[in-house]
């Protein structure tokens, strides 16, 4: 059932992040909430392998405010990764090399 809750946090962080990052055309409109799931899945998991109970309101904290912190900063590492290929490649096809 707590994952239930996870996945339907997930799916508001993805109805909400269109609005609260940046626009983007180096990634699509669910990468923000695919990595907010994942990472929202991880923590969940391993705070419970370090025995925290689903009762404990500090699983519930760590995931309710990783999440968003996790997708915000996963979509920046990967517009800015993306970005920088991009540039890249552009610079090795204006000097004749092989993109």
């Amino acid at each position: 059932m707590e994952v239930l809750v996870i996945a339907l946090y997930g799916l508001l962080l993805a109805l909400v992040a269109p609005f609260v990052l940046p626009p983007s055309d180096h990634y699509g409109k669910a990468v923000p909430a695919a990595i907010s799931l994942v990472a929202g899945s991880v923590i969940w998991i391993v705070l419970t392998w370090l025995g925290f109970s689903y009762q404990s309101a500090w699983i519930w904290f760590a995931v309710m405010l990783g999440m968003p912190a996790a997708g915000w900063l996963g979509t920046r590492w990967l517009d800015k990764a993306r970005q920088k290929n991009e540039t890249d490649r552009l610079n090795a096809i204006r000097s004749g090399g092989k993109a």
